[in-house]
């Protein structure tokens, strides 16, 4: 059997079994070195007895004996061989395990010291194999804890795990309770919103209506006071119409004026001097025709602001009729209940802008 060369990771325990291996090996190879030789002169003697018969097998038996010594030789060098090198190598393993175990009791006394300082404890001696004794001891000690964790380990788990699926059933328990009672919630919630809906749907159409009264009610203000500023204006439209009339009357009657006056003044100066009575026909007719022309530019003046009175009563009635035109149809549409509360806000807007652009008209 061939021996387990060492490697530079094997253990002591492992390098020593090898050493002794060996040394078995070794052993037992030198013992085979002394029974062979004996035994092949005892053979020898026996077949050189029996050779006087047969003649021909003598050269074999002696040529026999020779093979197994030059394999026993052959063997045995190379064992030698292998012998040597692994006693190198043991050495060198050996030198090297020295140097570790004179590490290790270095490092021993050193935890001792440091233990007796710091615990003011003694360490007794101990070899080798004590300490490898300690170690197994240590091993088992710790697999047997292992063994207990693990143990405890497995009940552990195993309440958890029951734990676990219980409070996943409390969990799911919980979770349709919860539903039931958000269904609930919900249902209830929903009943509340539809009631609060209504509610305010009929808080809506109450202030639509008075929403709705209150903005007639000032359309109908607002065309009052429009068609009261209307008449107003008509009344000085016609005022300036009579104080025309009048106007141009008095312009038409001034010829006749003058012509009177000429006549007058003709009968008023025969009895003055000729010169005396030119001269006052041509201040009277001088004064007359700046009267004249004083009316012809009143006159003037007249038809020209009730041109453009007409033509701004022309557009206010343009503007009036698209007004209301936009009343009523804002005003339909929001009894239909297609517009909100902001058509009438815009419906009020634009009549306070009418009535503002009105006011700065008059």
């Amino acid at each position: 059997m061939v021996t387990k060369r060492p490697t530079e990771k094997s253990t002591k325990v492992e390098i020593l079994s090898a050493f002794d291996e060996l040394l078995k090996q070794k052993k037992a190879l030198e013992e085979q070195l002394l029974a062979k030789p004996v035994e092949p002169a005892s053979q020898s003697n026996a077949k050189t007895s029996n050779g006087k018969t047969n003649g021909k097998a003598t050269p074999e038996l002696t040529i026999a004996p020779q093979q197994k010594m030059e394999t026993i030789i052959t063997g045995l060098n190379q064992l030698q061989l292998g012998f040597g090198g692994a006693i190198s190598d043991l050495s060198e393993k050996l030198t090297l395990e020295v140097l570790k175990l004179q590490e290790l009791r270095q490092a021993v006394v050193e935890e001792a010291q440091q233990l007796e300082t710091l615990h003011n404890l003694q360490a007794e001696d101990c070899t080798v194999e004590a300490l490898i004794q300690q170690y197994e001891d240590s091993s088992k000690t710790f697999s047997e804890e292992r063994r207990q964790r693990q143990e405890t380990l497995n009940q552990e788990i195993t309440q958890a795990r029951k734990a676990w699926a219980k409070e996943q059933e409390e969990h799911r328990r919980s979770i349709k309770e919860r539903n039931e009672t958000l269904t609930k919630t919900q249902r209830r919630d929903g009943e509340e919103y539809t009631y609060t809906l209504n509610l305010e749907r009929k808080l809506s159409n109450d202030e639509y209506e008075q929403e709705k009264t209150r903005l007639y009610r000032e359309l109908e203000e607002l065309q009052q006071t429009q068609q009261k500023q209307w008449a107003e204006r008509e009344k000085t439209v016609r005022d300036r119409e009579t104080q025309f009339a009048e106007l141009k009357a008095k312009v038409e009657a001034i010829p006749k004026e003058l012509e009177a006056a000429v006549k007058r003044a003709k009968e008023e100066g025969k009895g003055i001097a000729n010169q005396q009575a030119k001269v006052k026909a041509d201040l009277m007719a001088k004064e007359i025709e700046g009267q004249k022309r004083t009316y012809e530019l009143r006159i003037q003046s007249l038809l020209e602001t009730i041109q453009a009175q007409e033509t701004r009563i022309q557009a206010l009635s343009n503007q009036l009729d698209g007004a209301l035109k936009q009343v009523q149809d804002l005003a339909v549409k929001a009894i239909e209940g297609s517009a909100s509360v902001s058509s009438f806000n815009a419906v009020k807007e634009i009549a306070l802008e009418q009535a503002k652009n009105q006011n700065k008209v008059k």
